[in-house]
Order: structure tokens, then sequence, then C-alpha cells
């Protein structure tokens, strides 16, 4: 696949996804139907509470597509600077904004002007200052060397079709011992093989994920050192409805079972990294 291609899919896919999730019947809802979201149900439903965004609309968590809840997760401090990859309608980016305070900083990078316009929207909305949203691609962070104490993401890398660009970018953009702290769709067996070529599966966080292995050679290959993948939740396909699985075979149902899973990927940039 050619990775304009993906990259084309991916962005209208999800600009269709959030503009079909404005007005869906509430907070954790998937009252919308679209394509993406019947591919992506399992994966991207109930990661977030009333609690965790306390302070912000409940409504946010519709328009949150994701496969983890990293800022649960991340190690966050008063006065760092934090870079949300695939930032989409802007939780994670606001969550983070609170949490380093009115010293500390907040980006949220993505390519969908839809998805952009409605991270704007809800940041005006909450009142949160310290947060800024950026149009451009994970492949080419439009930051400077060495700015950025903290790199997070929620379901966005295994969308790119060059992940070494990816982490390669990560590292660079990362001060010296600075963190990277992403949740992701990871697998631990293969795909069957139309699934590997599905442009859908692609932009449902499915076919473009990497094993937790290369994962691991790929973060150390960008220079990352004390990489952890930790499971944070499994997916059973079988009894999908989406038109995507009901593709493939009960035999090849069968051998996705326990195939795909959310993990948390923590890594670090070496002190003596420049």
């Amino acid at each position: 696949m050619m990775s304009d291609t993906i990259r084309e899919i991916v962005k209208k896919k999800y600009a269709e996804a959030i503009t079909g999730k404005k007005g869906c019947c509430g907070a954790g809802s998937s009252c919308c139907d679209t394509s993406l979201s019947k591919a992506t149900q399992k994966i991207t439903g109930n990661l977030y509470s009333e609690t965790n965004i306390e302070g912000l609309s409940t409504d946010m968590i519709a328009t949150s597509f994701g496969c983890g809840n990293p800022t649960a997760l991340a190690e966050l401090y008063p006065g760092e600077t934090v870079l949300d990859l695939g930032s989409g309608a802007g939780l994670d980016v606001l969550l983070s904004a609170k949490r380093v305070g009115p010293f500390g900083k907040a980006y949220g990078l993505d390519m969908t002007d839809e998805m952009l316009q409605e991270a704007r929207e809800n940041q005006k909305k909450s009142g949160i200052t310290n947060a800024e949203f950026l149009r451009g691609h994970i492949e080419d962070i439009p930051l400077p060397d060495n700015s950025v104490d903290v790199i997070i993401s929620n379901c966005v890398i295994n969308l790119s079709a060059d992940k070494d660009k990816v982490l390669k970018e990560c590292f660079r953009v990362l001060k010296p011992g600075g963190r990277f702290a992403v949740s992701d769709i990871v697998l631990k067996k293969p795909l069957p093989p139309q699934l590997q070529q599905d442009l859908t599966a692609w932009a449902g966080c499915i076919a473009g994920a990497l094993s937790d292995t290369e994962y691991q050679n790929k973060l150390a290959a960008a220079g990352f050192e004390s990489v952890e993948l930790q499971v944070t939740r499994a997916y059973d396909f079988t009894d999908s409805e989406s038109e995507l699985f009901s593709k493939l075979s009960k035999e090849e149902l069968t051998k996705l079972e326990g195939a795909v899973v959310s993990s948390f990927i923590r890594a670090r940039k070496p002190k003596t990294a420049r």
C-alpha cells in the first residue's frame, strides 16, 4: 500500500467519524453508525469515565476514538511540556494541560481539519489556556529538537505507514531523559492476509498494528531505552457485527482470538542523548 493512500483514507475516515459523532446520544454512546465506529466499537468503548474528565464536557468521550487512556497511565508533572500525537477532538490534550498546570504546556498534533476545529471548540468551552493544537503529520512533527518532556498518543501510531519515521521524530523532539508514553494497538499473532490489506481495517486501528516484538525493536532502533509494553485490554472479534469481520471465515475469526490487544507502551530518551 502507498503511504499517501493510507494517509488519505485515514484522514477521510476520521473526518467522517468526527462529523458523525456530533449530536450523538451522549457520553460513550455508539448511536452514530459510521463505518469507522462499526470497525472500532470494541476498541474505543468505555475508556473514560465522567470522573476521568471532571471539569470537561462528558460529550467529549463520544468524540474520542482511542484504544486506551494514556493520561491515566502516564506520569505528568507540573510545568512539563506534553505532546499528543493524533490529538483528535482534544480530550487527552486538555486532560494533560490540567495536569501540567499553568506553567506547563500541552500540544496536540493532528492532520484532520475537522478534528482540529472540534478540538479548538472544546478548548474554548473548557477555558483551558495552556494548550495549543497544531496541524501536521506525526511523521514530521512541527516542533524543535529537544523541546518536549512527554509524548503521549492514543491509538494513532498504528495508523502511520512509516512508523520508523514517527518514532525517530518522537526521539528528536523529546528532551534528553524525556518519556514516550502511548496507548496503541499491538498484535500478539499475525492477522489474516485479507485483513492486512484492508484499508478499512487500517483506518480501524487493526491492519497497521505492529507485533509487540516489532514495536520494541523499532523503539530501540530509534534510540529509546527502558522499553516496556503493558497489555491493557484484549479483544474478541468472533461475535463482531462489523462488515470488516463478516468477510472472515469462522476459522479465521477463531485464529484472531488473542491476536489484537491494547497496550500501554513506555520508553525513555537517554539523558545523554542530543
